[in-house]
């Protein structure tokens, strides 16, 4: 089933101790806003609002870069605030339902999200609870009363709901007064909500400590995955061929459906393989005359795109060409800085490199060229 997604990274979070804003800072390698929208994403999101203060802005493209279907909007002072900014920022026919989810809960995962939108099968709401295992104490700095724990549950994100009860409770919401949870402005509208198992995985970021240990766990939740491409193209008339997205002067172009860029062509599968997403052919036909003459670069930035989309990230990539001539070497610089710019990625980790066959085969004749490429990708477990 589809969903909007609205995910709440506009707070301060002055409890997690010094430094920046918690949802902004590195949880292995990456801010731990990124860790929510790349699982909402793989988890099947079709649209999602991230809320952050208006200061923040700036820096979404930066820590989400490369990820699709997001857009930015400025918070408020409270939470609810936030929220409220976040669902005005949705489309206005939007019918699907919604999820909020704050950022600081780093590890949302796709069956966390299955279970919440089955529930709504019959219900307006539903929460991923943990029931509370404590004994709890009333007091201040002596024990007043022991509170019966039999009932009560731990609230936790993301939230789910059906859209016209949610918006619908939001606006009948009173001004001034401050819910502890979305959840709760639907249980105040007469909406029922329903509690559905939640995840220790599933906790907030809040203290100091708690940072340490989603290091830990992060470490056990990602793996890293190497896709292979191979391509070649024979030359044919034409004063350039197109490289690693680079046009370079020659005395031949290369016959392709598209701009038969081997560099690219190469790169993508190597992509593909890595996410177990096919091969370049089944996304991009030569078939079809949309891609007749097509630059390559879109083939992969949209191999790139279903990595993301499955909450993966492309580390580094690797092309070898193969050929007698065009000479590569002064264009090598070129081509890792396109590389690096399709990808969003460091120049540091994107490499490109070139040989001959000493004579032999259909480069060695001069037939036409060859690349391969290994790109290394990380995802989820």
């Amino acid at each position: 089933m589809a969903f909007s997604a609205v995910i709440v990274a506009a707070g301060a979070g002055l409890r997690a101790g010094p430094g920046e804003p918690k949802a902004w800072r590195p949880l292995a390698g990456k801010p731990i806003l990124r860790w929510s929208v790349e699982g909402l994403l793989a988890a099947g999101a079709a649209d999602i609002v991230v809320v952050a203060a208006e200061d923040r802005l700036a820096g979404l493209e930066e820590a989400l870069a490369g990820l699709p279907r997001w857009r930015g909007t400025a918070g408020g002072a409270t939470r609810a605030q936030s929220v409220r900014a976040g669902l005005a920022a949705l489309p206005a026919s939007q019918e699907q339902p919604i999820l909020i989810h704050d950022a600081a809960r780093p590890f949302v995962a796709a069956e966390h999200v299955e279970r919440l939108l089955a529930a709504l099968a019959t219900a307006d709401g539903a929460i991923p609870a943990l029931p509370v295992p404590d004994t709890l104490k009333r007091g201040d700095r002596h024990v007043d009363a022991t509170v019966p724990r039999d009932g009560l549950w731990r609230a936790q994100t993301p939230q789910a709901f059906r859209s016209a009860p949610l918006l619908a409770a939001y606006a009948a919401w009173p001004t001034g007064e401050e819910p502890t949870d979305d959840a709760q402005v639907l249980e105040r509208a007469g909406g029922e909500v329903a509690l559905v198992p939640g995840d220790p995985l599933l906790m907030k970021l809040t203290w100091p400590e708690d940072f340490a240990m989603a290091e830990h766990l992060a470490g056990g939740r990602r793996i890293t995955r190497t896709g292979f491409g191979v391509d070649a193209h024979r030359f044919g008339p034409g004063d350039a061929v197109w490289l690693c997205g680079v046009r370079i002067p020659h005395t031949h172009g290369l016959v392709g459906h598209s701009d038969a860029d081997c560099g690219l062509h190469a790169l993508t599968d190597a992509i593909l393989g890595a996410i177990g997403e096919g091969d370049i052919g089944q996304h991009f036909p030569p078939s079809d005359p949309q891609w007749k003459g097509a630059a390559s670069d879109r083939f992969l930035a949209h191999a790139a795109a279903l990595a993301a989309a499955q909450g993966g990230r492309v580390l580094s990539v690797d092309v070898t060409l193969i050929c007698e001539r065009p000479k590569i070497g002064p264009h090598r610089d070129a081509m890792r800085t396109r590389l690096a710019e399709i990808l969003a990625l460091p120049l540091r980790r994107v490499s490109v490199k070139a040989t001959t066959t000493e004579g032999m085969g259909f480069t060695g004749r001069g037939e036409g060229l060859m690349a391969q490429a290994v790109a290394t990708v990380e995802t989820p477990a």
